[in-house]
């Protein structure tokens, strides 16, 4: 199993189009009341634009899409909101399970799925199986998740899988028990419908991720809006705790965590345009 760089201790190559991109998809709702729809409308909506995002990624060369599709808090919600939601994703990996085959996608699914019913839990590692040989694009799907959970599960996992160890844990210790452990940080974290924050979604991981935030409510979200971040992310100056003249001189040799010099392989990706 690779386990990737991690930006608090190595440099991380980037690229004008970004590697990894991580979104949270927020609006669906007030989508559906602007409309005078019901809350679900909103939510069958957003899931014809994570068909068209799906397309995007894979037009524009993006590898890795997560998308936080149910959060550990939203059990909050109206208890007929989340049964919808859950049949809503129930019937969506029925429908998409094949296209995602036929088109190359990998699916996986984090978060905590105990308390989700047992045929949804069957069906999620069917289509994760069916999948898992695809190589163009990974969309992961975060479901019941948070944060917070993320990182204890994997320091729990750790500890009991080395019962031996003494002393101190390190971050490379750590790296395999995180729910993504297969795939690379992100590198761009997008939140549509105006709100400003991460809500506990993959705490660890965006330690160095580029934040773009929109007032496009998801269901909007279409391929001119997600050019536009990528327009963003492309004027970004990534230092990753360097200096702007460091990144002019080019490329440094760094030293990771078994001390052996690294080429850091720095791309400015300022040219680098993706027709919407």
């Amino acid at each position: 199993m690779a386990i990737f760089t991690s930006s608090t201790r190595d440099i991380p190559t980037t690229a004008a189009v970004p590697r990894h991109v991580a979104i949270i998809m927020d609006g669906n709702g007030r989508w559906a009341k602007k409309r005078c729809l019901p809350r679900f409308a909103g939510h069958r909506q957003g899931v014809e634009t994570v068909r068209d995002t799906i397309k995007y990624c894979l037009e524009a060369g993006i590898e890795y899409l997560t998308l936080f599709a149910f959060s550990s808090e939203n059990w909050r919600r109206p208890e007929e909101e989340v049964s919808l939601l859950m049949q809503l994703f129930m019937r969506a990996l029925q429908q998409e399970v094949s296209k995602l085959e036929r088109n190359g996608v990998r699916l996986k699914v984090v978060g905590d799925l105990s308390p989700f019913d047992r045929d949804l839990q069957s069906l999620i590692l069917a289509s994760e199986q069916q999948t898992a040989v695809n190589d163009k694009l990974t969309l992961t799907i975060a479901a019941n998740y948070g944060g917070r959970w993320d990182i204890l599960q994997a320091v729990n996992r750790m500890v009991l899988a080395h019962p031996e160890k003494k002393g101190v844990w390190s971050e490379s210790d750590l790296a395999p028990y995180l729910a993504m452990n297969y795939a690379p940080e992100p590198d761009l974290f997008i939140r549509t419908g105006g709100e400003e924050r991460v809500s506990n979604f993959l705490l660890w991981q965006l330690a160095y991720a580029e934040f773009y935030f929109t007032d496009t409510l998801w269901p909007e979200f279409d391929s001119t809006a997600f050019a536009a971040a990528i327009s963003s992310y492309q004027q970004r100056e990534r230092r990753f705790g360097r200096t702007s003249e460091q990144l002019i001189r080019g490329p440094l040799s760094v030293v990771n965590a078994d001390h052996s010099p690294e080429n850091a392989g720095l791309v400015r990706p300022a040219n680098l345009k993706i027709n919407a």
